[in-house]
């Protein structure tokens, strides 16, 4: 069974910066990618930045320039660095892992971590 377990939420102020961390336990027989979404109040979930096995990485337009995604292939960790933060990013960050493990492609997902930006 796969578990993310994320952290590194938090409060922080406008123009400040704050890293999550996603960690994944369980077996992966292959990895594809790994990465993160966001909803706010009321907004749908949406894909913030991904990145695969092969450390090819997709950001959102709203986050280009601003938040970096790297992975620790070995700990099959995750990490969203957020420079410049910006009072819209206040989001639930949810990790995902995509890949194939118990002989089925899956997906899985953390259980959101708070990140508040005030103005």
């Amino acid at each position: 069974q796969m578990h993310l377990v994320e952290s590194g939420g938090g409060l922080v102020q406008a123009g400040e910066t704050l890293t999550l961390s996603c960690a994944a336990s369980g077996i992966i027989f292959r990895l594809n990618a790994m990465g993160w979404y966001r909803q706010a109040p009321g907004k749908q979930r949406e894909l913030v930045a991904s990145i695969t096995s092969t450390d090819s990485t997709n950001y959102a337009d709203f986050v280009k320039g601003r938040f970096a995604i790297s992975r620790d292939s070995a700990e099959n960790t995750v990490y969203l660095h957020m420079n410049r933060l910006k009072p819209e990013d206040t989001a639930v960050y949810y990790c995902y892992l995509h890949g194939w493990w118990s002989g089925f492609l899956r997906t899985a997902w953390g259980q959101g971590t708070m990140v508040t930006v005030s103005s």
